[in-house]
């Protein structure tokens, strides 16, 4: 589920597999140091075991966050097979969209690649 600054991800109850639910909020921050920031907060169960965390990208790389959360849920107990973004393309491109609206991002603006490495988690 999809609403601007947070999705929600959880199994299929009833089906077999790994069992969780997670939350992605996120929204853009000022940083008078790096600049304006996506910070991210998610939180949830995977196999009954609770997390919590949060995380920031630059403006420029946020639009790799799938890469990064995706480190994040596996980090915490997911199989690294099951995808939290891509398997509903339409919502991605509603996420994705609705992160280029907070940041202000415009198509074809320079990355700074050394951004990519501190953002890589």
């Amino acid at each position: 589920m999809f609403e601007p600054g947070h999705v929600h991800r959880a199994s299929v109850p009833g089906l077999p597999g790994q069992k969780f639910s997670i939350d992605l909020y996120y929204e853009a921050r000022p940083n008078a140091k790096e600049g304006t920031m996506l910070h991210f907060r998610m939180v949830g169960e995977i196999d009954g075991r609770q997390f919590s965390e949060e995380f920031e990208m630059h403006r420029d790389t946020a639009f790799n966050f799938a890469a990064v959360i995706s480190k994040v849920a596996v980090k915490n107990g997911l199989h690294p097979n099951t995808t939290l973004i891509m398997r509903n393309h339409k919502e991605y491109d509603k996420i994705f969209e609705d992160i280029r609206r907070i940041l202000g991002a415009e198509p074809g603006e320079a990355v700074n690649l050394d951004h990519l490495e501190k953002d890589g988690l």
